[in-house]
């Protein structure tokens, strides 16, 4: 038996403006990942594995928990599928702005301005984002992206809506196409999986007014029990790094009643892991199991390290 419990994260399945990838590597990768994980390890619910380390009892060896961000419609489309006929559970941080079609999925945006741009080049805040080819695009969407996280969000849709004017995009973009509504939410839900809250609007929580954090966190917990009718006792910062929450944020996820909150720091969980700051390994499905990032600590990835380190 042990006691500690790795936590692995999925964003996008299919390829998105802000995550390409081949096309059908996503999902051919994702069930390879899940697959391989079924054979060798122990899937655990996350909310099983998180109370056994709370009370400091044993879980199986090689306990793993698997966790998807942000509401992409393929979750339901692809990934549950895949995890149903693996009978591996699963939870599902959601985005109640994203569900309502209010909040601005802002990463994606940015990719599909800076893709789809009809400029060279633009100037913007004193530098200038080369945008000749896909490889100077995708630099300069690097750059910007970093920098928008240190913004609130009000002062990131402006940001937006500039780059937006300067950038001249080809087309438009439907924004929430690709994501759940409420009915899809709904369906993660009867299907037995478990949905949790990934905050309101997807705001990066730090760059928040304390009053906005706990509003935030307490009407994003409280809509998706209503809408959903089932217990949410589970948070995932957005993005999730360590400038992206702060004491006050941890404060506000214990104020409005979670259990846990589950960061994007790479780490494995122990019972003296603090509660608030659970440990995660974001995952690229299109990667598939070669590619699955972990520790490379414990025995039961060597063959992984192994089979990947042929392949290169």
């Amino acid at each position: 038996m042990s006691r500690r419990l790795l936590v692995l994260a999925w964003h996008n399945v299919d390829p998105t403006w802000c995550f390409p990838a081949p096309g059908g590597a996503g999902a051919r990768g994702l069930e390879r990942q899940l697959a391989f994980l079924a054979r060798r390890c122990n899937v655990v619910p996350l909310a099983d594995g998180l109370r056994a380390l709370d009370q400091d009892d044993p879980l199986p060896p090689r306990a793993v928990a698997l966790t998807f961000d942000d509401g992409y419609r393929d979750h339901l489309e692809l990934a549950a599928p895949m995890l149903s006929r693996l009978g591996l559970p699963a939870t599902f941080f959601l985005v109640p702005g994203l569900l309502d079609g209010t909040a601005r999925p802002w990463w994606e945006l940015l990719a599909w301005i800076f893709t789809r741009s009809a400029r060279d080049s633009v100037a913007w805040e004193g530098r200038t984002l080369e945008l000749r080819d896909g490889g100077e695009r995708r630099r300069s969407l690097v750059t910007v992206l970093e920098g928008l996280k240190r913004r609130n969000h009000l002062a990131r849709d402006a940001a937006l809506d500039e780059l937006s004017e300067r950038c001249a995009p080809e087309g438009k973009l439907e924004e929430h196409a690709s994501f759940l509504d409420w009915d899809g939410a709904r369906q993660l839900a009867r299907r037995g999986f478990t949905v949790a809250s990934h905050s309101l609007d997807h705001a990066i929580l730090a760059e928040e007014s304390v009053p906005a954090q706990k509003r935030d966190l307490t009407l994003s917990r409280r809509r998706l029990e209503e809408e959903l009718e089932v217990p949410v006792e589970l948070l995932a910062y957005p993005n999730g790094k360590r400038p992206d929450y702060s004491q006050a944020t941890v404060a506000a996820a214990r104020d409005a009643g979670y259990s846990h909150a589950l960061t994007a720091v790479e780490g494995w969980n122990r019972p003296a892991t603090a509660p608030y700051e659970i440990r995660r390994f974001v995952q690229q499905p299109e990667r598939g199991a070669p590619g699955l990032a972990v520790v490379p600590l414990h025995p039961a990835w060597a063959r992984v390290r192994a089979l990947r380190d042929r392949r290169r």
